[in-house]
């Protein structure tokens, strides 16, 4: 916080008055001579000082390292704490990095005027740049470069992931009692269980917690034994860690999006080719080996996945009638907002249920 206390203003009232200086006609020629020459130097100067590059804010973790290793000249990256650090400082930022539940919240913003990079993505994406707007012809308010379906992840469950074709109905399984990491988002639970108020009241019952940030590592270290987490986070682990398994619903899975979005006050136009990289190899390869997955057409994905293992890339690109069946999460209205909180409310377990 700023501090605005000052000390008292250096008292001179008791200082002898200055004699002035007395210059002759050819000392004030040269002086003026002197400074005109020092003028667009200083101007040079000032303007270099005054350029400071334009601000990509991003929560920590949000945006894969390799792709900011590649900001152009003029720009930086800016990592916070969490998404709610990143929307404290919006007016400072010419380009952001936020997660679709954090975008919805948020605004104004600006729209991308990027058609030939929105154009290269995949028909069902395009309603995610336009966040989601119902009316016909909306600008493209986001660059939604990354989807990732929730999943159920387990640890040391082989029962479990055996009767992956039960779906999201294994969330209910009563040896999960408090082994379970659930989404802290209200919105997500009930997604999963359908809006069925009963089945919610259960689902809350075998809460350990409701944690994005740590339920990985509560999975890991083995005080749950089961997590539902976005896909992404789970990709670099299943190839190391044996005891992980992932079960993806053939009933399909709530996605969760990355989006770049350009803030209202932003006069920084984005970087076009550095937007573009992510689209393209041999960066795409590496995102994709990472978990971040494009929502692009599948032609240009297949040749890739096909390098990597096959269950791997059955999770990054599911087959189409399951990513059919797979939902986004729009920005609500107020009437929405409170019709999910009662079912929320409603479901409640009561104490010692």
């Amino acid at each position: 916080m700023p501090d605005h206390a000052t000390g008292p203003a250096t008292d001179r009232a008791t200082d002898p008055a200055p004699r002035p200086s007395l210059l002759s006609r050819r000392q004030l020629l040269r002086g003026g001579l002197a400074s005109a020459a020092l003028l667009p130097l200083a101007a040079g100067l000032s303007g270099c000082q005054g350029q400071r590059p334009a601000e990509l804010l991003s929560a920590s973790g949000e945006l894969p390292a390799l792709w900011l290793q590649r900001l152009p000249a003029g720009w930086r990256n800016r990592s916070l704490a969490d998404p709610a650090a990143v929307l404290r400082r919006l007016p400072e930022a010419a380009l952001v990095a936020l997660g679709d539940g954090w975008a919805s919240s948020a605004g104004p913003w600006q729209p991308l005027a990027l058609p030939a990079l929105l154009a290269q993505l995949d028909a069902w994406a395009q309603p995610v740049a336009c966040l989601w707007a119902p009316e016909p012809g909306a600008p493209a308010l986001a660059f939604p470069w990354a989807f990732s379906p929730w999943v159920l992840a387990l640890r040391s469950r082989p029962d479990l992931a055996e009767r992956r074709a039960e779906g999201w109905q294994l969330l209910l399984e009563p040896s999960l009692r408090r082994r379970l990491v659930l989404p802290a988002s209200p919105r997500v639970c009930i997604g999963l269980m359908g809006r069925d108020a009963g089945r919610i009241t259960a689902l809350r019952r075998q809460a350990l917690a409701h944690d994005d940030r740590d339920g990985l590592n509560l999975l890991l270290s083995g005080a749950a034994e089961a997590a539902v987490l976005p896909l992404r986070r789970l990709i670099p682990l299943l190839r190391r860690d044996q005891r992980l398994s992932v079960v993806l619903p053939d009933s399909g899975a709530p996605l969760a999006w990355q989006l770049l979005l350009r803030p209202a006050a932003s006069t920084t136009p984005p970087p076009l080719a550095w937007l573009e990289m992510a689209l393209q190899p041999p960066l795409l390869e590496s995102l994709l080996q990472a978990g971040w997955v494009p929502p692009l057409p599948r032609r240009r994905l297949d040749p890739l996945l096909q390098r990597m293992p096959p269950a791997v890339a059955a999770l990054l690109l599911p087959p189409a009638p399951v990513l059919e069946r797979c939902w986004s999460l729009p920005p609500l209205t107020p009437a929405q907002q409170l019709a999910l909180q009662t079912v929320w409310d409603v479901s409640e377990p009561r104490p010692g249920a």
